[in-house]
């Protein structure tokens, strides 16, 4: 085991590798790209919920489903598309995945049906099914030697980004002309994506069917599980929080300042990958340790303190710091633990990732509906406890020191 994301011994095909320490920054554009329209295509309609359900003559909690569906089908699809798609080489996969995205995005703005836009969501997830397990290892491959982290944590910042101006583009956008421009725009983002793709990122070979590992072989591999265990922990307890996140200001007076506390989130968690992507090949475990110790501190104010609003301001910033990079982080450490097996490794990890959005927001309404919102704070703290605990537990084999 090295302390380092070992890069895949096969050569890139059809482009010169990277000179010797520099990054391929422009394919990993490409890829950045490709994460970017994932998120920003699944959390889009959160912004365009009133006006969606008056188009598709839904409520509003029903065009919600829009966005719980997207995440299963991508929880749901990752797996058996990765694994049926292995020996493909990457940039086919990628560029399929995106046509589809954008093919449903474009399907999705002229639909005023409530059925028909539930089927293009989750065909539109199932291509992000494809996109997400491929990042990390795309980026890790593409690589120089010791520089893997930051190449994989410049591939995933498309998550945070995403994240921060998806459901605000949403809004602007559907008020200059309505819902649908929405989802048109991000089609023709798509598009545009795919020819950057094309055009700047090497087509890597898939993996010979003789090497390639098993479900059941992967999940055995010493660390997984705890990786796994760990990341379900943290992002369960992320999305208890982000999902609810307005009926939680509104219990305590802030519901009014809904989008200035989301904009405090996207601009730490853009920092977030600044900062962490700089460090994350010499200290993923120390990372990855205060990634869940700062979001338990900040979750705990927003507990105790939530009568505040300054002191809201200032964990809502610590969350996303500490947010940011966690995609990084645990498939930086997926990929340091299983190595040959790490392209099956990343497909259970995304499907685990995924999963936790709609287990997340499912445990979320129960304690809304039973405790209420402050409880979602104290829930988050007991499982970014049992998330740090794990990480810190598991220096053999899943997080193990630096040095």
């Amino acid at each position: 085991m090295t302390d380092t994301l070992a890069p895949s011994p096969r050569p890139a095909s059809g482009a010169a590798p990277a000179p010797r320490g520099r990054l391929p920054v422009k394919a990993l554009l490409g890829l950045f790209l490709a994460g970017f329209i994932s998120i920003l295509t699944e959390c889009l309609p959160a912004g365009l919920l009133p006006e969606m359900s008056r188009t598709l003559g839904t409520s509003v909690s029903l065009t919600g489903q829009t966005v719980t569906l997207y995440a299963l089908a991508t929880a749901l699809g990752a797996i058996p598309l990765a694994r049926a798609t292995a020996t493909w080489r990457r940039k086919h996969v990628l560029l399929l995945a995106l046509a589809v995205v954008a093919v449903m995005n474009a399907l999705t703005a002229l639909s005023g049906d409530y059925a028909l836009t539930m089927l293009l969501r989750f065909v539109a997830g199932l291509g992000t099914g494809l996109i997400w397990p491929l990042l990390g290892g795309y980026a890790a491959r593409l690589a120089p030697e010791g520089r893997q982290g930051r190449a994989i944590a410049i591939a995933l910042a498309g998550t945070p980004i995403g994240l921060a101006l998806g459901i605000p583009l949403g809004t602007l956008l559907s008020g200059i002309g309505g819902w649908a421009l929405a989802f048109h725009a991000a089609a023709a983002v798509t598009l545009l994506s795919m020819i950057w793709v094309l055009a700047a990122v090497p087509n890597l070979p898939g993996q010979p069917v003789e090497s390639r590992f098993t479900l059941a072989q992967a999940l055995v591999i010493p660390g997984l599980r705890t990786i796994l265990f760990a990341l379900t922990t943290y992002m369960v307890a992320h999305n208890l929080l982000y999902t609810y996140i307005t009926d939680l200001l509104s219990s305590v007076g802030m519901g009014g300042q809904t989008g200035w506390v989301l904009f405090t989130f996207g601009v730490t968690s853009v920092l977030s990958v600044l900062v962490v992507g700089a460090h994350i090949d010499r200290h993923l475990r120390k990372l990855t340790v205060s990634s869940a110790v700062v979001f338990g501190a900040a979750a705990l104010v927003l507990g105790a303190l939530s009568g505040v609003p300054v002191l809201v301001y200032v964990a809502v910033a610590a969350w996303g710091f500490a947010f940011g990079s966690s995609p990084s982080l645990f498939i930086g450490a997926a990929i340091n633990a299983t190595q040959e097996a790490a392209d099956v490794a990343q497909s259970i990890t995304i499907s685990v990732f995924s999963a936790s959005i709609a287990v997340g927001s499912l445990i979320g309404g129960l304690l809304i509906a039973g405790l209420g919102a402050v409880s979602l704070t104290w829930a988050a703290l007991i499982l970014l406890l049992a998330s740090a605990l794990t990480v810190i537990g598991g220096r053999k084999h899943a997080f193990p020191p630096e040095g």
